[in-house]
């Protein structure tokens, strides 16, 4: 078995700014990109034609693949919800909550205002619509919570 992560795919609609977003708003590094070639990447992916354009960020050891179907196109939903089978959220962690929020703004992200637990968490959505929670002061994973 895998004894580490690769990365986290999210496809996108608008790669340019969710490019913007994850690199102005939540510090990622751009470390790669990719146009791929639909034979294989169909054959993988499933899709007659993806027409697929990747964009790679790193944040620490953690990557996210953005991906953009030019060929496929993206279905449409409704907004993600938590308690919606599949991924609900990503977690980071930022330094401080109010500069946080000011950047992500300023990117195109949406606030949750409402979700706001003080200045230690708040659950953002980027420009795709995936859900971030971002934290203050958790400077470990959230792993030692207990059973």
């Amino acid at each position: 078995m895998s004894e580490k992560v690769n990365h986290v795919g999210l496809a996108v609609a608008d790669l340019d700014a969710e490019v913007d977003f994850w690199t102005g708003a939540l510090d990622f590094e751009r470390v790669g990109a990719l146009d791929a070639e639909d034979g294989s990447t169909g054959q993988l992916l499933q899709l007659e034609r993806p027409g697929l354009r990747a964009v790679y960020l790193r944040k620490g050891e953690f990557v996210l693949e953005l991906l953009q179907f030019r060929g496929a196109g993206l279905v449409e939903r409704p907004t993600r919800v938590v308690n919606e089978p599949g991924l609900t959220h990503l977690s980071l962690n930022v330094p401080n909550m109010d500069a946080a929020l000011e950047r992500v703004r300023a990117h195109g992200g949406e606030v949750l205002d409402d979700t706001r637990l003080w200045d230690v968490a708040v659950m953002i959505r980027t420009p795709a619509g995936q859900l971030v929670e971002l934290l203050v002061g958790f400077e470990t994973p959230t792993t030692d919570l207990g059973e």
